[in-house]
């Protein structure tokens, strides 16, 4: 018993359990049928039934129906239905194979005794492939199973008597011979296969072994039953002892007389079968099942990219299906190397020359055609149409009538073929990647090495063409080991060269697929060589590519239709997600030499371009506010990275900053800029949470506009609603392309990236991708002049720096900020630094200090223009009034926070600071305490940001 799901996944949801497998069998061999819950009861328990058997049986029955969902969405909800007195099981057509083995059986039964035995031969070869094994073997039996049972193996065998008689009136005696021994040995005593054997063998000229297989019978049925043969069985004997010419002839239909060309019997035209064919089992028996089962009309086209080993695996399976096909299997190459595909009209020619027609050929395509259908005619026969390059080619090839199919290999799946049975061949898994790389190394020496092994599977990409060259190649130099091979493997820029060996080249054959698309599809599959490796989205394509969103679907659906790029799969969640496989990714990084430098320089600036809009889009999600005028959509509102959104200016700010030489006038340590920046109109808190009241409003009203209300519809589709989980997946190729940006020297395109990036490289604690993006803009700030850009990204480094504990590199990334932001009047950053610096100062005990800097950064950052700034300076300074014990200050400076937060929009501030307040409330009032008090003020662990906790020694406790 099997149950399978709906193609193409065809999930095997066989239930496991015997009780369960003994209904649905009662059920399955009386389909439509009533049966009843006495039937049922008595099948299951015989004469022993459970003190509930009724409700027993109906738990059985729920589990059944939830089976039948998961097998047919569609119908399986209605298919076990409750019928007076029991229950009615009702699957759709072609759902039974018993079913549709009696339908077979049935229709092959008709066209014998109506004659037409090609037909009985086909439709009852049909049926018997259905069969796997005894019926139900795997299944309890009682009275009515056992019946079942015996009957499906009576009616078996009588199917099986039927197609032996039909074959033979085909003449297809030799062919039989070896089945019908094994069957007398498996019957011995069943006299219809024994009649059947010696009608073969005299028809074959072997009357002498043709008597024998008479005696040995009769002596069998002496000595067991005490019998002689049957009347029929004496009959035939007594013709083949007179040698009676009439047993010679066969039913089989005269031939149309234009058939005297053709020849009797056809030579095998098949490849070798390849001793290291190893793996594919699901695909392999997928392709027999089909081939044994096609009906008349019908083909099975195997797809797949370059290389995966769709050849390999059509060969297999006509081996293994030879016995479906007696009267020959040839095999006809339609694309030969050297030259291009063959017209429908060469095809023709090729076939019938492979089937040793002899004489002339006709000229005419229409009497090409006829004479291949009469050559197929009346005969079960296997063409393998290897490489098709379109349906128009292989259309004329195509047998038309029973018995004979067309097993088809083509990287784009010939849809345009009616009854065409598809299976899609993808890259195998590593596992059996592994075991081809060792089964055809090990022909010349066995690999012992398992660890190198699976990384030159990696770097093959797990490409079965790729592998089986990387064997051959170790297998060539003995004095190689399998590591040795693996680091020659690991140079990308070499990788398809070093895939070569004799005249196999993993290089040619992903060239054969490239050059067979479209101009188009060809520039597009050299572009999407800019991408990093891995998955990628339509929206990248997109902008790689440089044209809409629609005419990018179309190109990139018509690559994956040539098989040159592969949807992402099962790997990847995210839908529309695609990915180039490595190897033709390798191909397209050398292609991409054929567009000019300034088309490739273009691309790679949209797909930067494309990057930082989205990145900034999940940026303003993930910290709303967080950078203010030149936030999540500052390229599409004029943002060139340099521009103050206070009208500072540029590289070198106002010339209030600068003394007589030109050069940049530092700050003191105690200057901390403020009279240039906001004047001296404002008075500076001198106590803790003393900061000065923002002007305006107050920070509720002031919420900055949600990302939807400022970026453009493709940014929220590309992220969606979880920008945290869109960033860590899309990190490596954000990473990467500000990598190429930078190799570019795409100077701007990289700070706008790498900007965007940085809250989702803080989040995700990604320090070594932090340290290498803002390494690469700082020196683009740097090339292009840019001061501001330089403030923010030295900022980012300090508060990287800040996290691994590399205090003195923070303090001077900050202090270089600092200046930075002082130079160009970015009060922003200016602030923030601040802040940076009095968390360092916190950390080394100095509190007077770090409150004169929070106070400074709370006087520069106004609420309106950053609110963010303001929040991160009121944390730090609830953490100096928290660390010098005074709980109430640090209550006022978090519920504040709280406001803030709530101004931005952002869950995750929010949270942190009622955490804090929480806790903090839970302690009592000042003085009143006293040592639970100074307990909390003073605790082992403290969250200094959000999921950022800063622990203490019991001794600086």
């Amino acid at each position: 018993m099997e149950v399978t799901g709906e193609p193409p996944e065809e999930r095997v949801l066989t239930p496991r359990a015997a009780k369960l497998r003994i209904v649905l069998a009662s059920l399955l061999v009386r389909a439509h049928r009533v049966v009843s819950v006495d039937a049922l009861t008595d099948e299951l328990w015989g004469d022993a039934p459970p003190r509930t058997p009724t409700a027993t049986l109906q738990v059985y029955v729920s589990h059944l129906r939830k089976t039948l969902r998961a097998a047919d969405p569609r119908h399986g909800r209605d298919a076990l239905v409750t019928q007076s007195p029991g229950y009615l099981l009702r699957p759709q057509p072609g759902q039974l194979d018993l079913t549709e083995f009696e339908e077979l059986h049935d229709r092959g039964h008709r066209a014998l005794e109506h004659g037409d035995y090609a037909a009985a031969s086909d439709l009852h070869r049909r049926a018997l492939a259905l069969w796997r094994g005894p019926m139900l073997a795997d299944t309890p039996h009682g009275a009515l199973l056992g019946g079942a049972a015996t009957w499906g193996w009576q009616v078996r065998t009588s199917a099986l008597e039927q197609r032996i008689r039909a074959d033979l009136q085909l003449g297809r005696h030799h062919e039989l011979i070896g089945e019908l021994r094994a069957l007398v040995s498996e019957h011995p005593l069943r006299e219809e296969l024994h009649a059947h054997l010696m009608l073969a063998l005299f028809r074959a000229e072997r009357q002498a072994e043709a008597l024998q297989v008479f005696a040995s019978l009769r002596g069998t049925l002496i000595d067991e039953l005490g019998t002689e043969p049957g009347p029929p069985l004496q009959r035939l004997h007594r013709r083949i002892l007179g040698d009676d010419p009439e047993l010679l002839v066969s039913g089989r239909a005269a031939a149309p007389p234009s058939s005297a060309l053709l020849p009797r019997r056809l030579a095998v035209g098949l490849p070798a079968a390849d001793p290291s064919f190893t793996g594919r089992t699901a695909a392999l028996a997928e392709v027999e099942r089909w081939l044994r089962r096609a009906p008349a009309g019908s083909c099975v086209a195997i797809a797949g990219p370059a290389g995966v080993g769709k050849t390999a695996l059509a060969v297999e399976a006509a081996h293994r299906a030879a016995e479906v096909f007696p009267d020959g299997r040839i095999y006809l190459d339609l694309h030969p190397s050297g030259r291009g595909p063959l017209s429908p009209t060469e095809a023709m020619e090729r076939l019938l020359r492979r089937a040793d027609v002899p004489g002339p050929l006709p000229a005419d395509p229409v009497e090409l055609c006829d004479l291949v259908q009469r050559l197929l005619a009346g005969r079960r026969m296997l063409l393998i149409l290897d490489s098709a390059a379109s349906e128009a080619q292989v259309r004329p090839l195509l047998p038309t009538g029973a018995g004979s199919t067309a097993l088809i290999t083509s990287r784009r799946l010939p849809a345009g073929l009616s009854g065409v049975r598809p299976v899609l061949l993808r890259v195998p898994d590593p596992d059996e990647a592994r075991a081809m790389f060792e089964v055809a190394a090990a022909l010349t020496r066995p690999v012992q090495e398992p660890a190198a092994v699976a990384r030159i599977v990696e770097l093959c990409g797990a490409l079965p063409l790729a592998v089986r060259i990387a064997a051959a190649k170790l297998s060539a130099r003995p004095h190689w080991t399998a590591a040795v091979l693996a680091d020659r493997l690991a140079d990308e820029g070499g990788r398809l060269s070093q895939l070569a060996v004799g005249d196999l080249a993993v290089r040619d054959a992903l060239l054969a697929a490239y050059r067979a698309a479209s101009p188009a599809e060809r520039r597009a599959f050299r572009l999407l060589g800019l991408l990093p490796p891995g998955a990628f989205g339509l929206w990248l394509a997109t902008a790689v590519l440089g044209v809409t969103p629609g005419e990018a679907q179309q190109l990139i659906e018509a690559l994956v239709d040539a098989r040159l790029l592969e949807a992402a799969g099962a790997a990847d969640t995210r839908p529309g997600r695609y990915r180039l496989h490595e190897l033709l990714r390798l191909l397209a990084v050398e292609l991409v030499a054929d567009e000019s430098p300034a088309a490739v320089r273009a691309a790679t600036e949209r797909m930067g371009d494309a990057c930082a809009d989205a990145a900034a889009y999940a940026d303003a999600l993930l910290a709303p506010g967080r950078r203010g005028g030149d936030g999540a959509y500052a390229r599409a509102q004029g943002y060139d990275g340099g521009a103050s959104d206070h009208g500072g200016g540029g590289a070198h700010g106002s010339d209030s900053r600068r003394n007589a030489t030109g050069h940049a006038r530092r700050p003191a340590e105690n200057d901390h800029g403020l009279s240039l920046l906001l004047g001296r109109g404002r008075g500076v808190g001198s106590g803790i949470g003393a900061a000065p009241a923002p002007a305006g409003p107050g920070p509720i009203g002031y919420p900055p506009p949600g990302p939807a209300e400022a970026g453009p519809a493709w940014h929220a589709s590309a992220v969606g609603h979880h920008p945290l989980d869109w960033f860590a997946a899309e990190q490596a190729t954000l990473v990467a392309v500000a990598v190429a940006a930078h190799a570019a020297r795409l100077w701007r395109p990289t700070i706008r990236l790498v900007d965007s990036m940085s809250c989702g490289l803080e989040t995700c604690a990604a320090w070594d991708d932090w340290l290498t993006t803002h390494t690469l803009a700082l020196d683009a700030a740097h090339h292009c002049g840019d001061r501001r850009a330089e403030a923010r990204l030295l900022r980012s480094l300090g508060d990287l720096a800040w996290q691994r504990r590399d205090l003195q590199e923070a303090r001077e990334c900050y202090q270089r900020a600092r200046l930075a932001a002082w130079e160009v009047t970015d009060a922003k950053e200016y602030g923030r630094t601040l802040v940076g610096l009095a968390e360092l100062s916190l950390g080394s005990g100095r509190l007077d200090e770090a409150v004169r800097l929070l106070n400074s950064a709370l006087s520069v950052v106004s609420t309106p223009v950053d609110i963010r700034g303001r929040y991160d300076a009121l944390r730090a300074l609830s953490l100096v009034a928290l660390e010098s014990g005074d709980v109430d200050a640090a209550v006022r400076s978090f519920g504040e926070c709280l406001e803030l937060a709530g101004a931005l929009r952002d869950r995750r501030l929010e949270a942190y600071a009622r955490r804090a307040l929480r806790t903090l409330r839970a302690v009592p009032p000042s003085g009143c305490g006293g040592e639970q008090e100074a307990h909390w003020a003073q605790p082992s662990g403290v969250e200094v940001r959000p999921g950022v906790w800063r622990l203490r020694t019991p001794a600086l406790s």
